[in-house]
């Protein structure tokens, strides 16, 4: 491998390490995101300084030139994570379509204890409708 893909290989994994690390000391990345997040930066520092590991993984897959297969394989990291954050955002639209689904019911209680509340004060009988949908 040549020394300057080397030298540029660990210091953009040493700085996707240390990044990952800021973010998680400054609360903006969740830890369970930072685990995947630091593995995969690890495992490309590891790949970037261990040329041997490199070129025994890069005849293996069937790559002519080592370089290529940190690319690759950096390539197979981003498509693994944004499966993964497709899968949290999915489950995160469906928790927020029920919570919307609930807020509604309870705005739909509180408007009609609400009224309940107005005809009570005005001396009003308190509407038969009203009672049997808030018990």
């Amino acid at each position: 491998m040549d020394q300057r893909i080397q030298i540029v290989s660990i210091v953009l994994a040493v700085l996707l390490l240390v990044g990952v690390l800021e973010l998680v000391r400054r609360r903006r990345l969740l830890e369970r995101y930072a685990l995947t997040w630091l593995a995969s930066a690890t495992i490309l520092l590891a790949l970037a300084i261990w040329r041997g590991g490199l070129t025994w993984i890069a005849e293996r897959i069937g790559i002519a030139y080592p370089p290529n297969a940190l690319f690759f394989i950096a390539f197979g990291f981003i498509l693994l994570l944004l499966l993964h954050f497709s899968a949290a955002v999915s489950r995160l639209t469906d928790q927020t379509r029920v919570l919307a689904q609930r807020l509604a019911l309870l705005e739909d209680r509180v408007r009609d204890v609400e009224s309940r509340d107005a005809a009570v004060i005005s001396g009003e009988d308190e509407p038969s409708n009203l009672t049997s949908t808030c018990s």
